[in-house]
């Protein structure tokens, strides 16, 4: 059996489907001088991924048809013309949806497989890491003893924001779609309360978990929860609004208008992308690896096996199956 990628079939109106994507085979030339050829090991799955599968102006180019999807991926080297690797180095960078790719060395970076597993490249010591660091300290500037609350708290990206805030000594309130969910955030990453969005009403949960209001909000998914949080600011709140997922299949965005709150309120939103932090990649990547090795930051992943299945572990991020970061194990 030959190699194979995955292109984007259709651009897909509401929900992807299956029939969003298509298994292509592929035949790969040796590497020239400066390439390396590279085995797929771990593939990323993530929601930003579902805006660039439309035809419209985003921050990041839209995926185009018929080519391969990109996302995050940790691969081997299996054979390079490049002095900057050698063979059986494990690189991680933003590459096609195959099986196996021949690229410019220059556009992956080395991992140390010696620090940690290297599917954290992809997760906590990766992207999504940064993009909890960087949003939660930068924008939101958690102090200790201030309310922090994590919507979509048991991603990948949740649960790291919730976990940072608490080693800030901030109190930390994470809002998740299951009772399972809810146990993992409060006995494993010792949040201080928890509220299923699916079995509560919101609101009140939040004015129980919040009895002293809401000092920074980390955003994944607006909507009604966002809406309801949005209601519980303290003066000068601070949200950085990380994700949207509860809008990104919808084909109209319908909500309440936040301007009037946020004059109320005095409170700072911000939206920011984990790319603007690009120079400060290595500091963060230090500190989150010092976390993790202290065992103060803890990380799960949800790994589905298989290149068959890259499409059911993407479809899996809109139903809230995961827990912490999702992953596809080639």
């Amino acid at each position: 059996m030959g190699e194979q990628q995955i292109v984007l079939a259709e651009r897909p109106e509401g929900r992807p489907t299956r029939e969003t994507f298509r298994y292509e085979s592929i035949e790969l030339n040796a590497p020239d001088a400066g390439q390396v050829l590279l085995e797929t090991l771990y593939i990323s799955v993530d929601p930003y991924m579902r805006g660039r599968m439309n035809d419209a102006r985003s921050y990041s180019q839209p995926f185009e048809l018929g080519a391969p999807v990109q996302g995050g991926v940790v691969a081997k080297v299996i054979e390079s013309r490049s002095d900057a690797l050698k063979e059986g180095d494990i690189v991680v960078g933003m590459l096609d949806w195959a099986t196996k790719l021949v690229v410019d060395a220059k556009t992956v970076r080395k991992i140390d497989a010696s620090l940690a597993p290297v599917s954290t490249a992809l997760g906590v010591l990766g992207m999504t890491g940064m993009t909890a660091y960087f949003g939660l300290l930068d924008i939101g500037n958690p102090q200790p003893g201030e309310t922090v609350v994590v919507s979509a708290a048991a991603g990948a990206v949740g649960s790291i924001v919730g976990q940072i805030a608490k080693i800030k000594g901030a109190r930390v309130v994470g809002i998740a779609g299951s009772d399972e969910k809810t146990t993992y955030l409060k006995e494993e990453l010792w949040f201080d309360e928890v509220i299923n969005y699916k079995t509560e009403d919101v609101g009140e949960a939040l004015d129980r978990a919040c009895p002293s209001g809401v000092d920074v909000y980390f955003e994944n998914v607006g909507g009604e929860i966002g809406d309801a949080v949005i209601d519980r600011l303290n003066p000068f709140a601070r949200i950085p609004v990380c994700g949207a997922i509860s809008g990104y299949n919808e084909k109209e965005n319908i909500g309440p208008r936040v301007q009037s709150k946020l004059i109320a309120s005095r409170a700072r939103m911000q939206g920011f992308l984990v790319g603007d932090y690009g120079k400060r990649f290595k500091e963060a990547a230090e500190q989150l690896g010092e976390w993790v090795s202290a065992g103060e930051l803890k990380y799960e992943e949800t790994i589905f096996e298989g290149f068959d299945n890259v499409p059911d572990a993407f479809l899996g991020l809109f139903d809230g199956s995961n827990t912490g970061k999702l992953l596809v194990k080639l």
